[in-house]
């Protein structure tokens, strides 16, 4: 048999059909659970019509609902594309366009989105919520009742590791998000490493942080199930109680926490974890963006029984491509943590503009190969062609390289340091957000005669703030609440600007272009004033 990402339950169930795989609240699925309603899921699928290649849309929170979903989808020989559940619809009906989805698969919240979403498009949904969907317009091809009527044993696959697992849209500067095509080999290659370098077994209980629409979900979930560990799944709206996100994990008794840097620093912020506190986690791993340092000072004084371990990677490059595990706690609040050395099967290379290697302390652009690289963007040669070039030093044709956008070095030590973005893509908790695609959206309101977007760094959860000027369309009565209200149907809530300031006119450099450097310093020297009151730009 193949090695497939389902196949990591289906080999628990067989092994240990009782033990827990899922738990949210109350909520607890075992191994023989998860790999029965999976099954009968994607029995259903292949009925509804679904073949090998087909992209299945889910659209629904983080739940034990979505887990079966998802395995069902991949057991149906399909694709995932999961959907933020709480993205604007105008966001939501880009990723269906581009997808062109067999099916979605929806619980939750979302009944009135869909209403709207498919008002005048044919698409076919399959509900996997307890109760059916009240008050729906939309076809109900099948509810979860249906589901349970389907065998239970496990469907023949047909797909190979090359197939595509899943599609994670992303960010895009021209204002359609892009689709990152994930196989599952990809996945399988750096679940296989983590599990060993991380010593995850069965006895652990490992956190799933992230929304499934972010790329360090799939760990959460495929790196315990091939350990065959316990995913205690955190429920999204302790991202903002810090208190109560100490007390899940303390609670919960977790063994091995991985989120994004904003998330930790949020709880050091608030100073919510105590000297020795979480006495069950041994490792704590962050990736998405740069932890600063006196936050991670704060975490590892207070837990000096816990091994810290920085990852780095894109979605291009699948879930991490380097790590780097801190030896010691920093005694210099503003040393540089390294995103350190390529994860097995992974290549980094730090180049100047004709791909040659910067020598040792120079910034160069950070570029990666190897094993977890992504075929590409889904229905997008030309942006794949853009930044995944042939590999000079290939020795294998065909090898290709993928140009991060973000500059970096490489240290006398030998470990690669990341210095930053080279381009207009940021990183805010944990988001990788294209600045571009936030203009895209407010150019195109009528309200607005001129609009930049930049981005300043911030303390606190956030790691970056996001910053509008603009300059409304004469006698216009706008305000940054207005504004705000109508960009916040266009593009998620993390990717709104949190600081606003109307001019008279955007100042400009000498080549006559929107000086974003002196709106940054704007900004900056504006400290939290974020007055709405028009300022002519002297």
């Amino acid at each position: 048999m193949n090695q497939l990402l389902q196949s990591w339950i289906t080999r628990q169930a067989q092994r240990r059909a009782e033990a827990t795989a899922v738990v949210l609240g109350a909520e607890r699925l075992s191994y023989g659970e998860l790999e029965e309603a999976s099954n009968r899921l994607a029995r259903l699928l292949v009925e509804a019509g679904c073949r090998r290649g087909d992209r299945v849309c889910l659209y629904l929170p983080k739940s034990p609902a979505a887990v079966i979903g998802l395995l069902g989808i991949l057991k149906a020989d399909c694709a995932y594309v999961p959907i933020d559940a709480s993205s604007p619809a105008a966001r939501v009906a880009k990723i269906l366009d581009a997808s062109n989805p067999r099916l979605l698969l929806a619980a939750g919240h979302v009944v009135g989105a869909l209403n709207d979403l498919l008002q005048n498009k044919e698409l076919a949904v399959g509900w996997l919520g307890r109760e059916g969907p009240q008050g729906h317009h939309f076809p109900c091809r099948f509810t979860w009742a249906d589901v349970q009527s389907y065998s239970a044993e496990t469907p023949v696959a047909h797909n190979t590791p090359e197939d595509i697992a899943h599609i994670l849209f992303t960010s895009g500067s021209t204002g359609t998000p892009k689709g990152v095509v994930i196989p599952h080999a990809n996945v399988i290659h750096f679940v296989n490493w983590a599990v060993e370098y991380f010593g995850i077994s069965p006895d652990d209980r490992v956190s799933g942080h992230s929304p499934l629409h972010f790329d360090l979900s799939t760990f959460d979930m495929f790196g315990a199930f091939a350990a065959g560990a316990q995913l205690h799944q955190v429920p999204a709206e302790l991202n903002l109680l810090p208190n109560k996100m100490a007390a899940f994990i303390r609670d919960a008794a977790l063994t091995q926490w991985f989120s994004v840097p904003s998330a930790l620093s949020y709880m050091a912020q608030f100073d919510v974890v105590k000297l020795g506190d979480f006495p069950a986690l041994r490792r704590l791993m962050w990736c998405g963006e740069v932890f600063p340092t006196p936050s991670l000072v704060y975490w590892m004084k207070r837990l000096p029984h816990v091994t810290f371990t920085n990852l780095y990677g894109p979605t291009e490059a699948t879930i991490a491509s380097s790590y780097y595990t801190v030896p010691a706690c920093p005694t210099d609040d503003k040393a540089a943590i390294p995103i350190g050395q390529p994860c097995a099967g992974e290549q980094l290379y730090v180049l100047d503009e004709q791909l040659r290697p910067v020598p040792v302390d120079e910034i160069g652009d950070l570029y990666i190969g190897g094993v977890g690289l992504s075929p590409g963007y889904w229905n997008n040669p030309e942006q794949t062609r853009a930044v995944f070039v042939p590999n000079p030093f290939a020795t294998t044709p065909g090898e290709r390289i993928y140009k991060t956008g973000d500059l970096a070095k490489v240290g006398a030590d030998g470990l690669v340091y990341f210095i930053g973005r080279c381009d207009s893509q940021i990183k805010s908790r944990g988001y990788r957000i294209e600045l571009g695609e936030i203009e895209t959206a407010l150019h195109a309101l009528p309200l607005l005669q001129e609009v930049a977007v930049v981005a300043i760094d911030a303390d606190g959860f956030e790691g970056k703030q996001i910053c509008c000027a603009y300059v409304p369309v004469a006698e216009t009565d706008v305000s940054p609440l207005i504004l705000r209200k109508e960009l916040s149907k266009a593009v998620p809530a993390y990717m709104l600007p949190s600081r606003w300031r109307a001019f008279a006119k955007l100042p400009v450099n000498a080549n006559g272009k929107i000086d974003r450097r002196q709106l940054r310093e704007l900004f900056q020297q504006e400290g939290t004033d974020t007055s709405p009151a028009l300022r002519a730009f002297k």
